[in-house]
């Protein structure tokens, strides 16, 4: 620090504009995704000072029109992801050396960029890329993002300001080193916000870092890029591969100076990265900070005393928002007897409301595509499993269409099997499986639902009876890292409900707060004594 104790500017979440018919910001916006849509960009990758461009491209095209054509990307070979590391590396002493405050303005500054002048550029960038309404993406890609950026910088100088008590003669003092090596960064493709986090909040605490976006992401990770040059963020300090995900992260684990790993995405892949790590471990120079947020098949269980509109829109709009791409999807749904036939009713009728699936530029579709055609091969498999099976059936929804967009109905499985396949497996997409359970079976019901899946991200409870509500909150502890009381289970707010699950949810380091950061880096204590003893006689020897 050096010069000063610093206070960084209070860090409030960011306001979220509405986009209402006849709005400047959605006369913008639209504007921007016509000049993005219309034209094509070639995105090469970042090494450094380097804009690399191989000539090995893949071509980008928005789900929603995935003959459309918006730009190529262009394809890291293994000399160029060696090369990566050996640039972070090398720029990692004067990085790490460079004082927080002035690590801190850089991306703050970026926060306003994107606040500011880069606000539609983003939110047009995620709404090809990934299908985005303009309110998902909005509220993912402008505003989280923003807010990572801003409250990071806050809970960071939190975290120096964190030191140990002194006694008389000695003064304590803890100092934050970033960790030894580089961060590897993996990033999905259903959050912008995210995407831009995970190396930022790594390097924001002095680490370099090797960023790898998913390849159904670059178009947007491109903006988050143009932003963090702006906002002065040195060359080396993140520099950013695409390619083969097996060849790159071979690359990035074989090296003695690989450090941490920061990733969100399926749980199959992280346990096999775990395993990886694990297989290396003699050849670290430290070991890894292993850090990951991974799969979900998220609930929402209705009390009998729960109120039939709130738990319908809870279940429309945690199971259907973003096409239900969210890991914290509602994809599960216990109701009572009671009252089960009322909430099925008033989904299926907000369902039929929805447009048909279509284009996020046209701000009347609640529903677009799923991000790729695996997804929706997959999706589609599963609702025809689920019309064909004796033990359940399709109460809305259920029809599909990939012929100019990957669409996928939103679509309601009602199961006679708590157990049933689509209760139990993450499916990524707007398919929710209820259960029907007898009112006198609640407790059973808190019992099954702990037991039922291997994750444990988010859940939600409905219920007007605070008994049944207590009861719920401690029954269902271990099996929801994030749980909501009276809402849908999706819509983290940076600062204000920190994010993560346990199980094979991840490491529960929960994002958007205090508790990631300190996972990049690694705390020195320094004791220094100022009169110092000369005799090593104690008293107790006479």
């Amino acid at each position: 620090m050096g010069k000063g104790f610093f206070q960084v500017p209070t860090a409030i979440n960011e306001p979220i504009k509405s986009y209402a018919p006849g709005s400047p910001e959605r006369k913008e916006v639209l504007e921007q995704y016509k000049a993005y849509f219309n034209n094509q960009v070639d995105i090469p990758f970042y090494i450094g000072k380097e804009e690399i461009r191989t000539g090995n491209t893949r071509p980008m095209s928005p789900p929603h029109d995935h003959r459309h054509i918006v730009g190529h990307y262009h394809l890291a070979d293994k000399v160029h992801v060696t090369k990566a590391i050996q640039n972070g590396l090398h720029s990692r002493e004067a990085w790490a050396n460079l004082t927080w405050e002035q690590r801190a303005a850089i991306f703050l500054k970026a926060a306003d960029l994107i606040a500011g002048p880069y606000r539609a550029k983003i939110n047009a960038a995620t709404m090809i890329a990934q299908s985005k309404t303009i309110h998902q993406a909005e509220i993912d890609a402008a505003c989280e993002l923003i807010d990572f950026l801003r409250f990071n910088v806050e809970y960071m100088s939190q975290i120096y300001a964190e030191q140990p008590d002194s006694a008389e003669g000695i003064w304590n003092r803890v100092e934050y080193r970033p960790l030894e090596g580089f961060v590897y960064a993996i990033t999905p493709f259903n959050f912008t916000a995210i995407a831009g986090n995970l190396p930022a909040s790594a390097a924001m605490m002095g680490n370099v870092v090797v960023w790898k976006p998913s390849d159904s992401q670059i178009f947007s990770a491109k903006v988050i890029v143009d932003v963090f040059k702006e906002a002065g963020l040195p060359d080396g300090v993140i520099n950013v591969v695409y390619g083969d995900p097996v060849m790159i992260t071979k690359t990035i684990l074989d090296s003695p100076d690989f450090a941490g790993i920061h990733f969100t995405g399926s749980t199959f892949v992280f346990k096999e990265l775990w395993k990886q790590i694990g297989n290396n471990i003699h050849s670290y120079k430290t070991y890894p900070r292993i850090v990951g947020e991974t799969g979900g098949k998220d609930f929402i269980l209705a009390h009998p005393t729960a109120k039939p509109q709130q738990v319908a829109t809870a279940i429309t709009r945690g199971a259907f928002e973003f096409q239900g791409q969210k890991c914290s999807a509602a994809s599960r749904v216990y109701l009572p007897k009671s009252t089960s036939k009322d909430v099925l009713e008033l989904v299926k009728k907000d369902v039929d409301s929805f447009n048909k699936p279509g284009s996020p530029e046209d701000m009347g579709n609640f529903i677009t595509a799923v991000i790729h055609e695996g997804s929706f091969d997959k999706l589609a498999k599963y609702i025809d499993q689920a019309k064909e099976d004796k033990e359940a059936e399709i109460v809305v929804g259920g029809n599909y269409d990939k012929s100019k967009g990957y669409f996928i109905e939103p679509t309601v499985i009602l199961t006679k099997d708590p157990n049933y396949v689509t209760m139990e497996t993450e499916l990524f997409g707007p398919v929710v499986t209820v259960y029907v359970y007898d009112d006198k079976d609640w407790t059973k019901t808190l019992k099954l639902i702990d037991n039922t899946s291997e994750y444990a991200l988010t859940g939600a409870v409905l219920s007007t009876d605070r008994y049944a509500i207590d009861e719920a909150t401690k029954a269902l502890q271990n099996c929801a890292g994030n749980f909501y009381i009276n809402d849908k289970p999706t819509g983290a707010v940076v600062g204000q409900q920190p994010f993560g699950g346990a199980r094979a949810s991840g490491t529960n380091d929960k994002a958007g707060s205090a508790q990631n950061l300190l996972r990049w880096v690694s705390p020195r204590l320094i004791k220094e004594t100022f009169v110092t003893p000369e005799d090593y006689r104690y008293p107790f020897l006479g």
